[in-house]
């Protein structure tokens, strides 16, 4: 989008540990939700620079297991800007700890709201 959108990009690693995994041994879908949920939240913040919460989160799509043991990176970018609303993808990459082998786990997008100091929506770009 531009340079603000650019400069806002977050990108956060989380090793796989067995006290994040299912009875699958893979990477609880909960708690990949709940990663992503922060990176947009930190994405949002570092956009708008303003108080930020979710308010929704689109279609959620799980393509690969996360397997317990590897690598994940959480990538998120602003891909929509409103008048008090914005828009962030966030995609999580599954990495073998000990192999260059990397692919497009899960993707997402949340949208969250700037609020003023009574919680009401307050312009982004002001």
């Amino acid at each position: 989008m531009n340079e603000k959108t650019d400069r806002s990009e977050t990108r956060i690693f989380k090793a796989v540990f067995p006290n994040t995994t299912n009875h699958y041994d893979t990477l609880f879908g909960g708690t990949a939700m709940s990663l992503m949920d922060e990176v947009a939240f930190i994405t949002a913040t570092r956009f708008a620079r303003k108080k930020v919460v979710t308010v929704s989160s689109d279609k959620i799509d799980f393509t690969k297991p996360i397997p317990s043991g590897t690598l994940i990176e959480l990538i998120g970018r602003v891909v929509h800007v409103g008048n008090s609303s914005l828009k962030v993808r966030v995609d999580l990459f599954v990495e073998q700890m000990y192999s260059e082998h990397r692919e497009l786990a899960v993707s997402g997008v949340f949208t969250l709201v700037a609020l003023d100091e009574n919680k009401q929506p307050v312009k982004i770009n002001d």
